[in-house]
């Protein structure tokens, strides 16, 4: 097996294509035979070894913290006239300080992401939510320009974790033929919990005011801060192997190996592994353990018995905010790696693909975002605030079926693709998808914008923002899901440098958005936007044709980082 350490690293690899079927089994038995990857060990808590309901809940989790998060950060957009009218903060400025939010959510990711892959992700789940609340409560008691870019600024940094550690937990806890399903989800999950917060802002604000609107979200932080501070567990595993190069079991860690002394009358073969040469050594005690031994013989070796018999952890251990494992970097390494996501944007140009298509579809959602209040609640329309957080119905049937599209849809065609190429699958096969979201994102943009400048029925209107959002979570998913799928074992960092690129791009949008479509008018501005968008997402087409031999370039120095262990990703 490859395990992480400089001196057998594949080099000549390319990283992002993996033997995924086994189509000499399919062909003689008929049955479907699809390679996990990455290889799980024999150790029970494994997260790849969990049972299924383990794994469910994991999730469930996950996708709490992103939509109570997200709920949080994002109830303010239908009730951006009503704070206008009570503050005299302009509606440019209120968006101009989401814009700094959305900034701040992906640098902050600089600071979380090397705190969740060494010191494990559910204590930064937990103090992430736990921030939120204050910050979310002195939103309430917004009084000038100067209040509202500053809690947004703390909010971006307090909650960035919903930008990129959910992307690290789900490759903890799934294999590559599955994962795209999950990472659809928890894209659904952001966008849907995006546009559900203004559908309950809106008519809570006609209730009891805006400000009681920032204090719902607080109390949202707060139920997730309980809610994963009992049953979240922690998904940090390190592993010795290689995705894509590994051919057995890997070894379980270290601290889940019983070594007792040669004589004790308890030390028993408790498992049996198939390892090669029938040995294995731990670096530790130096030990060369007999793997060929029968059940009722003891395993011995040096004087020493060992019994290889990972052991579960009680429920105490899992519900500790921050757990040590074999294998850690240290703190040192930690403080030493964090600006890696920033080395990646001049060596992997994949992964800053994945970000600008990334960076598109999050400036679909903010154009939408930035717009609908203004939109809505101005003539012809003249809605009220709960009016106008209603018509984010249509955004969320839209994120649905992008879902679906970008998850389900994707990972079967994608195996569908692999059996084609002979079991192996190419990280570019995902990427075909993006042919109707790239489409549909402009005919999103056009009937949102120009139907408003026309005056057309709110019908029209709820259906442009569905297609938009449908075109953005499906591009969103399939850039994570890519970004993934090419260099997995850097998937931390290289998922900060994809957050980084997409969330600049965001609060650029956001910044300018409002002169835009002020200065070039509904018409103008939303034919541009959607051509611009339709000619960004076609450059998948590009990927399709040279994406394996950008990896191919890539692969000396991706190789390097992980023999180094500079970017070790569990």
């Amino acid at each position: 097996m490859s395990t992480l350490n400089d001196s057998n690293v594949p080099r000549d690899v390319i990283p992002g294509t993996i033997h995924l079927v086994n189509i000499q089994i399919e062909e003689i038995d008929g049955q479907r035979h699809i390679e996990l990857v990455p290889t799980p060990s024999s150790d029970p808590e494994d997260p790849l070894n969990w049972a299924p309901k383990r794994k469910l809940i994991s999730m469930i989790m996950v996708n709490v913290y992103t939509a109570l998060i997200g709920i949080a950060l994002t109830v303010q957009y239908s009730v951006l006239a009503d704070i206008t009218r009570d503050t005299g903060i302009s509606t440019a400025s209120l968006v101009e300080g989401t814009g700094l939010m959305f900034l701040f959510l992906g640098w902050g990711c600089l600071v979380w992401q090397p705190i969740a892959l060494t010191y494990g992700r559910r204590g930064v789940y937990i103090i992430s939510s736990l921030l939120c609340v204050p910050l979310l409560v002195w939103t309430a008691y917004s009084k000038t320009t100067a209040d509202w870019y500053a809690h947004r600024i703390l909010v971006g940094l307090a909650g960035s974790p919903i930008e990129s550690v959910p992307e690290m937990s789900i490759p903890d806890v799934h294999f590559a033929h599955d994962r795209g399903m999950w990472m659809a989800i928890y894209v659904f999950t952001l966008f849907a919990s995006n546009f559900l917060a203004p559908v309950i802002a809106g008519w809570l604000a006609l209730a009891a005011g805006w400000r009681w609107v920032m204090n719902f979200g607080a109390i949202c932080a707060g139920v997730a801060t309980l809610a994963l501070f009992f049953f979240m567990e922690e998904t940090k595993y390190f592993r010795n192997t290689l995705e894509g190069v590994s051919d057995g079991a890997a070894d379980p860690p270290a601290e889940n190996v019983h070594i007792k002394r040669e004589g004790d009358p308890e030390a028993r073969c408790t498992a049996r592994e198939d390892v090669g040469d029938g040995t294995d050594t731990h670096s530790a005690e130096k030990l060369e353990i007999n793997k060929a031994c029968e059940p009722e013989n003891q395993c011995t070796g040096a004087g020493f018995t060992a019994i290889i018999a990972p052991t579960k952890k009680t429920f105490m251990q899992r519900m500790k905010l921050f757990a040590n494992m074999p294998g850690q970097p240290t703190f040192a390494e930690t403080i030493r790696t964090a600006h890696l996501p920033l080395v990646l944007l001049f060596q992997f140009p994949n992964v800053v693909w994945a970000g600008l298509i990334y960076g598109i579809n999050l400036s679909l959602y903010n154009v939408l975002n930035a717009t609908t209040s203004p939109i809505l609640s101005a003539p012809p329309y003249s809605w009220s605030s709960g009016l106008v957080g209603t018509v984010y119905v249509g955004p969320i049937i839209g994120a649905a079926l992008g879902s679906l599209w970008s998850g389900k849809v994707a990972d079967a065609y994608t195996l569908y693709l692999a059996r084609r190429n002979g079991g192996i699958r190419e990280a570019e096969q995902r990427l075909w998808p993006l042919a109707v979201s790239a489409v549909l994102s402009a005919v999103g943009l056009i009937l949102w914008g120009v139907g408003a400048a026309h005056g057309i029925h709110w019908v029209g209107l709820a259906f442009g923002s569905g297609i938009l959002t449908f075109s953005a979570v499906t591009g969103g998913s399939i850039a994570l899901s890519y970004n993934v799928d090419c260099f997995k074992d850097i998937s931390g960092p290289s998922t900060t440098t994809v957050i980084i690129i997409r969330n600049t791009i965001g609060f650029a949008i956001s910044y300018g958005i409002t002169p835009w479509y002020t200065n070039m008018g509904l018409t103008g501005c939303f034919t541009m936007a959607g051509v611009l968008s339709m000619a960004c997402t076609l450059t998948f087409l590009i990927m399709i044709w040279k994406g394996k031999a950008m990896r191919k370039f890539c692969a000396p120095r991706y190789w390097k980082y992980v023999g180094e262990g500079l970017m070790r990703h569990p």
